[in-house]
C-alpha cells in the first residue's frame, strides 16, 4: 500500500472511531437525561422523562432495571413505565435489530441480582418481545421458586417448537406441587396430559371427593 493509500485509510479510521465515539457519548447524554428525569420530584420533569423514554432504547435498560428497585415508590413506578415504553417501541414493525438489545439486556437482568419484583417484570416484557433466544434462561427459572409460575406462563406465550419443548422438558423435573401448573400450559398449547389433573378440577379446599384424572 502507498503513502496515499496509508494516510487515506488511517483518516477513514479516525473518522470511524469519531462517530463512533460521538454516538455512545450521544446514547450515554440520554439515558443519563432519562434516569435524571425520571428521578426528579417534580412530577412534570418525570412525565416528560417518560415520553422520551422509548427512543432511548437498550442502552437504558440495566439503568431502568436498577431504578425499579428504588425505595422512593414514585420512582420506581416511573422506572418500570420507562422501561415499558421502551419494550413497546421496540415491538413495533421493522426493528429487529433494536428489539433483539432489548432481549438482549433484559436476559442480563433476569441473571442479574435484582430483586425478584424486577426479574419477574423483565420476564414479562420477554414475553411480549422475545423469541427462542430467551427460551433458555426463562426455562431455567422454572426452578425457581419465587419466579417459576411467571416463567412457565412466558414460556406458554412465546410461540413455537422451543417453547413447547421447554415446557415438557419442565414437566418430567419439577417438582409434585408444581406439575399440575406446567401441565395446564401444555394444554394450553394443544398437547394431551395423562396422568395430571386439571388445575380447574383440583379442590381448593378439603373433600372427600378424589380429583379426576
Amino acid at each position: 500500500m502507498s503513502i496515499s493509500n496509508l494516510k487515506k485509510a488511517s483518516l477513514a479510521a479516525g473518522t470511524v472511531a469519531m462517530i463512533a465515539g460521538t454516538a455512545g457519548a450521544a446514547k450515554t447524554k440520554a439515558v443519563d437525561e432519562l434516569i435524571n428525569g425520571i428521578k426528579n420530584k417534580s412530577d412534570k420533569v418525570r412525565a416528560e422523562a417518560l415520553l422520551s423514554a422509548g427512543g432511548v432504547g437498550a442502552p437504558a435498560v440495566k439503568s431502568l432495571a436498577k431504578v425499579m428497585g428504588d425505595k422512593d415508590t414514585e420512582v420506581m413506578r416511573a422506572g418500570k413505565r420507562a422501561l415499558w415504553k421502551i419494550v413497546r417501541h421496540v415491538g413495533r414493525p421493522r426493528a429487529r435489530d433494536e428489539r433483539n438489545a432489548v432481549v438482549a439486556e433484559l436476559m442480563g437482568v433476569l441473571g442479574g441480582d435484582h430483586p425478584t419484583l424486577v426479574r419477574r417484570e423483565a420476564l414479562w416484557m420477554l414475553s411480549e418481545i422475545s423469541g427462542r433466544t430467551s427460551i433458555k434462561p426463562i426455562t431455567a427459572l422454572l426452578s425457581d421458586k419465587e419466579l417459576r409460575e411467571d416463567a412457565r406462563m412466558v414460556l406458554q406465550r412465546i410461540p413455537g417448537k422451543q417453547s413447547l419443548a421447554a415446557l415438557k422438558k419442565g414437566l418430567k423435573a419439577a417438582p409434585k406441587d408444581f406439575k399440575l401448573n406446567i401441565a395446564q400450559s401444555l394444554r394450553q398449547r394443544g398437547v394431551k396430559v395423562r396422568g395430571l389433573a386439571c388445575v380447574k378440577l383440583v379442590p381448593t379446599k378439603k373433600t372427600n371427593v378424589k380429583p379426576l384424572k
